[in-house]
Formats: structure tokens, sequence, C-alpha cells
């Protein structure tokens, strides 16, 4: 797995467990615009294959179904929205809007997935990225108009907004849900044991062997391992960092996460990594929180508590690291890394 992934899934303990009745499964995909990873742990060789199987198909579906600039569902709808038209969406599609509304509310609107628009004229609505600055008159244009979420009325499965520059992006909302989704599908199938990782989002269901599931933290920068940390079942861990999705121009570097009350990318944070314990929509929480959090800068400890989210870690700009007290006492700082700040 390369160390370009926001989480780096530490996979060596696995290894041990071959002298042993159970075993390790793994299957790999590429969706949601990076490297999926499904693990699962137990002596059902068929049974592992096939709820592998299902995951990566489900995974494939929603990749296909909510993509946000090649043909889908959430492209169709967001032509909809453009003309002035409402449109009839799926249950799935209609849940997922209305929770990402009110997950949006929750941060201050700092989390938005309403701000597509912008997202395109920084040129990330695609998987390579030219150095190259918008206009000034343009995003301006943008945010004097306010296009977000908030504009979106959801009536049953009838999706409208009372703004046409409304364009909606689900990038910090799905791997997240895709994390619930996999939890549920393989609890379904009867697997008790196994870890997901879509591109660093990650869950954890039981733990493999005798030993929880441990995963590790990328450094923002040098592309090593912060530290590490068992997660425990129904455990989810998200992280948003300036260093996967980004271009530099004349030095400075320009990441996909966006600051709707700027229009610019947000430039006061590294990396910041959430932990949920388990509840409902745990995977979706993990993936979302981490943003406003990122973008809040300075403000992440009040934002953490709108979300309920007491486990925290965060590379500020400097490369300070801030971490909430719950969570270091999970962490193993690697090398002669130590926390600068630890907070409650």
């Amino acid at each position: 797995m390369s160390v370009r992934h926001l989480l780096l899934v530490l996979m060596i303990p696995l290894l041990l467990s071959g002298c042993s009745r159970e075993r390790t499964y793994a299957q790999e995909s590429y969706v949601f615009g990076t490297r999926v990873e499904v693990v699962v742990f137990g002596r059902d060789e068929h049974g592992a294959h096939e709820a592998l199987a299902a995951v990566l198909r489900d995974f494939d579906r929603m990749h296909r179904a909510y993509h946000a600039w090649e043909p889908s569902e959430l492209t169709a709808l967001n032509a909809a929205i453009a003309d002035g038209r409402p449109m009839e969406v799926s249950e799935e599609l209609a849940a997922m809007l209305t929770d990402a509304q009110r997950l949006s509310a929750l941060g201050e609107g700092l989390f938005d997935p309403g701000i597509g628009r912008l997202i395109e004229l920084w040129g990330f609505h695609t998987d390579t990225f030219r150095p190259k600055l918008p206009e000034e008159g343009a995003i301006q244009a943008l945010l004097a108009r306010h296009p977000g979420i908030r504009d979106l009325e959801i009536d049953g499965r009838r999706v409208s907004s009372r703004n046409r520059l409304v364009q909606l992006d689900l990038g910090g909302y799905a791997k997240g849900y895709a994390l619930d989704r996999a939890n549920t599908l393989l609890r379904g199938m009867g697997i008790r044991n196994a870890l997901i990782n879509i591109g660093g989002n990650v869950m954890a269901l039981g733990a493999h062997g005798d030993r929880p599931w441990r995963i590790g933290i990328q450094h923002p920068r040098d592309g090593g391992v912060l530290a590490s940390m068992p997660l425990y079942d129904g455990e989810a861990v998200g992280t948003s960092g300036d260093y996967q999705r980004y271009f530099e121009v004349d030095g400075v570097r320009y990441c996909h996460l966006l600051d709707p009350r700027s229009g610019r990318p947000s430039r006061e944070t590294r990396s910041l990594s959430v932990l949920v314990t388990p509840r409902p929509g745990a995977g979706t929480l993990s993936d979302v929180a981490s943003k406003p959090l990122f973008i809040g800068g300075s403000d992440w400890r009040a934002l953490a508590r709108r979300y309920g989210v007491g486990n925290v870690l965060r590379v500020d700009a400097s490369g300070r690291i801030e971490v909430t007290r719950e969570l270091d006492r999970r962490l193993e700082y690697h090398g002669d890394t130590v926390a600068d700040s630890v907070v409650d």
C-alpha cells in the first residue's frame, strides 16, 4: 500500500496469524479516486471471498452513481439544478443529501458539498491537477451568490434548489458513507472481523485474532508514519490532509480542501485526523468531521465538540502537533515525534 495514503494500515501483525486456523483475506480496488482495501480475518475462506466481492461491488456501484464530474445520478441532479428543474432522485441519494445538510449545519457550513462549482474552478474535478490559479473575479462572483447545500429543498425523493449555482460534490461524504455500508454488508454476511480502508478512511470490525487492528497516521510531509494506534470494533478514523490532492504555484501549496468563506484552499492545517467511537454512522462522521476541523484551523476544538468527537490529532501549518488528551493516551508516536500540545 502506498505511503501516499492519508492513513496507512499496518498489516505486519497479520502475518503472524498464518500458523493458526484463522487467516486473513484481502482484496483491493480503485474507486472514489483512491485505492481501497478490505481485509477479512477468519476461518471461512469461501465466505470471506464472497463478502469481499460484495463490498467491492457496492463500492463500484456508489462510485458510478455519485461521481461528481463523470456521468452519474449526481451529475444529472446538478444539471437539473442548473436548469432550475426539480428532480426525483433515488431514496439513497435523497437520504445522503438530507444527512449531508444536517452535518454541514453542525460544522457551521465549513463542510459544504454544495460548492462543486468552486471545486471545479480550482481544477480539482479531474484526476490530474494543473498548476494554475483561477481568476479572482470568478471566485468572487461565486462567493457573491453563496451557493451551498443549505439551498437544497428535499421533499421525499424530490430535490430542487433555490440557487442555480449549487453544484453537488459528495467527495467529502461518500467514502465515510461507504464505510458504513461495508460495515452493514459484512456483518449481514456473518463477517465479524474485518478492516476497511478507503484511501485512509478506515473502519474496524472486531479484531484480528487476539489483537486489535492497528493503523498508522501518515506524516503530512515525509510520507512516513507519524503515529500508530489500535482500532477497536465499530470505530472509524478519517483524515484530511493537504498532501494528496494539491498543486503548487510559485512554491505555494494549494490543496483541494476549500474554505467556503474565502473560496480558497485552507492553509492553516497540514493534516487532521479524527477517531469516531462506535455509533450509528461512525464512518460517515469520521469522513465529514475531519473537513470542517481542518478548515477551521485554530477553532478545531469548538468544532469537534459540535460533532461530539473527542479524539483528534492536528498538524498545523508550521508542523506543530496538537492532540486531544483522549487520543494521546492511545497513540504510539514514531521516531522522535512528540505532541507539542495535549489539550482537553
